[in-house]
């Protein structure tokens, strides 16, 4: 059967990595949550083809995630997923790209503009980690995930804002995702109790955002359970090139939920780029 979250590989550090590559045009480089079951496709699948409309868009699997190789004895370290990140933009003799992150992503996108800096033209961060902030119960439970169609239902309920997206039919799905072959184990791995431990792992030092010279789109929904709108208005106010984009009636899955306005917002952010050249 035809599996939509299987795109090409690539060989990025040393990690064979499952990736969408899909378009023409500036580069986009989507990094995904950390989501139990969860994959690039899962992810941006309502974002993939939009974007790629006028732009080149890239969306691995992160190593520990999806359908990327899980080597054994591997370390789920921001420094092995930023150097993941950079070998696919290596892989794909990309110079320079956009960056969009989300949640766990944005963390990531956040390590790699600072380390990096050569290699992001933009950069947008939704509903992201990546600054302080005391772990929420949705966070907790979320990392704490034990595979269960009952548990995940239950997450669906604190991803979304509206609780109808949060199907039977997509509980089941993101449920026997999680249970597929080494899904659980790696994720297990990821993030142990005492978990605050990881979140503060997954943060930037402050003056090294301050420094940051890429124009930059902060994203938040209003009623995200599981990132507080707090670390948005911390990012926002410390990026000097930034603006922020608040989505009300919305819980963690901004680009699920307002779909349309996300990828509007996005797409022109990086639109504006592609006029200055």
């Amino acid at each position: 059967m035809d599996n939509p979250e299987l795109g090409r590989s690539v060989s990025a550090a040393g990690i064979r990595t499952n990736l969408h590559d899909v378009g023409a045009g500036s580069p986009v480089l989507m990094i995904h949550g950390s989501g139990p079951g969860v994959s690039a496709w899962a992810n941006w699948r309502l974002s993939i083809p939009v974007l790629a409309q006028r732009a080149r868009v890239i969306a691995p699997d992160l190593v520990g995630f999806g359908y990327s190789d899980r080597p054994a004895g591997q370390h789920y370290t921001m420094d092995a997923w930023v150097a993941q990140a950079v070998g696919v933009l290596d892989a794909l003799d990309i110079e320079r790209a956009d960056l969009v992150g989300n949640s766990f992503g944005g963390a990531l996108a956040l390590a790699l503009a600072i380390r990096h800096p050569q290699r992001v033209r933009r950069l947008v961060l939704m509903g992201s980690v990546g600054v302080p902030f005391a772990i929420t119960p949705g966070l907790d439970a979320v990392w704490g995930y034990e595979p269960s169609l009952a548990t995940m239902r239950s997450l669906l309920d604190i991803f979304a804002y509206d609780t109808k997206l949060a199907t039977d039919e997509l509980a089941k799905l993101r449920y026997e995702a999680s249970i597929r072959p080494g899904f659980h184990e790696s994720f297990a791995a990821m993030f142990p109790a005492p978990r605050q431990r990881w979140v503060d792992a997954m943060c930037s030092a402050e003056a090294d955002i301050r420094a940051l010279p890429h124009e930059t789109l902060v994203l938040h929904g209003r009623e995200d359970r599981v990132i507080p709108l707090a670390n948005s208005l911390t990012l926002a106010q410390w990026i000097p090139n930034s603006q922020l984009h608040v989505f009300g009636h919305c819980g963690h899955w901004t680009q699920i939920e307002h779909a349309a306005r996300f990828n509007r917002l996005v797409g022109d952010f990086f639109a504006e780029a592609d006029n200055d050249k």
